[in-house]
């Protein structure tokens, strides 16, 4: 097996208005189908991330439960959007009310890059190509 890419992340969401919101109007994510699926009383979104062919599942259920919000537990650790100008994506975030942590420097990579959260407190960063 060799994989090509990542075809799409799944995010469970607490409130699907304000998580569309975001993830359409602040985020930039195209809406690609949206499915209300009433046997499970529950919302599937689906969402083009910028010009790539990944994707952004965004799943609606009534009373989720909690994630495990510690940073150092087992399991995905958070979702990294590639930016071209890391000042700029900050400030418009921050223009957005959007919370997000001071910019730091990979001294690996030698690359830019800094931590936000959705309207579920879930870790986003953003990454200086």
């Amino acid at each position: 097996m060799k994989i090509k890419t990542i075809h799409h992340v799944a995010i469970i969401c607490s409130d699907y208005e304000a998580s569309k919101k975001f993830y359409v109007e602040v985020l930039g994510c195209s809406i690609i189908t949206e499915t209300f699926r009433s046997e499970r009383n529950s919302y599937k979104l689906d969402l083009q991330v910028g010009n790539s062919s990944a994707m952004i599942e965004l799943f609606s259920f009534p009373h989720p439960p909690a994630r495990v919000n510690n940073p150092e537990a087992c399991g995905l650790r958070h979702l990294a959007f590639a930016v071209e100008n890391i000042e700029a994506s900050v400030a418009y975030l921050k223009s957005q009310q959007v919370e997000v942590e001071e910019i730091r420097f990979d001294e690996i990579t030698e690359k830019w890059f800094t931590f936000f959260r959705d309207p579920d407190n879930l870790p986003l960063e953003i990454y200086e190509i």
